[in-house]
């Protein structure tokens, strides 16, 4: 089954139950905006794979970006190439991939030949100025795209079975099963990162996502329905591939829930609030234990009681998993030699095969 797959981590904590700040911790290491995300620290430490697709990819929910938007796969003061590149929802997942009016092949190649030229002699005017070169790079990239994303996005191919599997045509879960399935299929073509949102920042009463302060059960019932069947359908995808012995599988959130009730005005008592003193991940594929349960919280479920998990220690082990040490990937930044970890992390040595 696929919770035999799974290695979880029951003792996590965060340091703030703020949710930006949280968010911010939980994908770069620290609570403040400017810094790396995982994502980008993997494209820096590891290169890409594809000369036509980028390294680190993020997929965000239809509905919704995350608490702090595009600052959650920021490249922060590593190089610009390293940033993520957003694909949206729909029959256009990059915006403006392709010009508005056909051009004739012939056009197109003299017009890319000349603007290389161009580029060129632009950039030995500047040379070490890094936004430059990337942006070239990005843009050369980005005409590679040009075929590259279409097929890789185009699941009109893939059996029914498979569809059903991740749950696409299904009105609750289609949106997460296209992007679980989309994964897939770039990590196949050489996307080293991908990263799935679930939620997002919605605002309002109710705020239709997985902060509940007003009814858990409502709330979180909807939106496990709207992911978990997607999610088990990528797993057991990976796992029918062959994939899932060399991909590492990561499903993290900011911070938990309190154990107690949380009743805004107006509502019911039947929330929960934010709770970052000890939360539940989990991680699959690579390198780990499956169906192995690590830490655990108090009776109560409130607060880490036993091999409590910080996101230093998280992150080292997942660089660790992936063949990078954690304290040796840095970046020399404003006179620090920076790290994902920043002076902190152990990896957590029990939940490895």
């Amino acid at each position: 089954s696929v919770a035999d797959q799974l290695t979880l981590i029951n003792s996590m904590v965060s340091d703030t139950a703020n949710h930006t700040p949280a968010t911010f911790q939980q994908l770069t290491g620290f609570q403040a905006n400017g810094f790396p995300s995982l994502g980008s620290w993997l494209s820096y430490g590891l290169g890409n794979e594809s000369d036509s697709l980028p390294t680190f990819v993020v997929l965000p929910d239809a509905r919704s970006m995350p608490s702090g938007g595009a600052a959650n796969w920021s490249n922060g003061f590593l190089p610009a190439e390293h940033q993520a590149t957003l694909f949206r929802a729909g029959s256009e997942p990059i915006r403006d991939l392709f010009a508005a009016e056909a051009v004739s092949v012939v056009a197109e190649s003299d017009a890319r030949a000349l603007l290389g030229k161009l580029n060129q002699s632009h950039a030995k005017l500047r040379s070490g100025n890094d936004l430059l070169h990337a942006r070239i790079r990005a843009f050369e990239l980005a005409a590679r795209m040009q075929t590259s994303v279409p097929e890789a996005a185009d699941i009109g191919g893939e059996p029914a079975w498979l569809l059903d599997l991740y749950g696409v045509g299904q009105p609750e879960t289609d949106d997460c099963g296209r992007r679980c399935l989309l994964a897939r299929r770039l990590m196949e073509r050489g996307v080293r990162f991908v990263q799935v949102y679930s939620g997002g920042a919605f605002g309002g009463s109710p705020r239709h996502g997985w902060d509940s302060h007003e009814n858990c059960h409502v709330d979180h019932t909807r939106e496990a329905r709207r992911i978990d069947l997607p999610i088990a359908g990528l797993i057991k995808d990976l796992k029918q591939r062959g994939m899932l012995e060399d991909t590492l599988v990561l499903f993290t959130t900011e911070f938990g829930r309190t154990p107690f009730a949380h009743a805004p005005a107006g509502a019911m008592g039947m929330g929960r609030d934010h709770n970052p003193e000890g939360f539940t991940t989990w991680m699959a594929g690579a390198g780990l234990k499956p169906g192995y349960a690590y830490g655990k919280t108090d009776e109560i479920g409130w607060k880490a009681a036993e091999n409590p998990v910080t996101w230093p220690d998280f992150h080292a082990t997942f660089l660790h998993i992936l063949g990078i040490d954690h304290e040796r990937l840095t970046f020399y930044h404003n006179g620090i030699e920076r790290r994902l970890t920043n002076v902190h992390g152990h990896v957590i040595q029990e939940i490895l095969s």
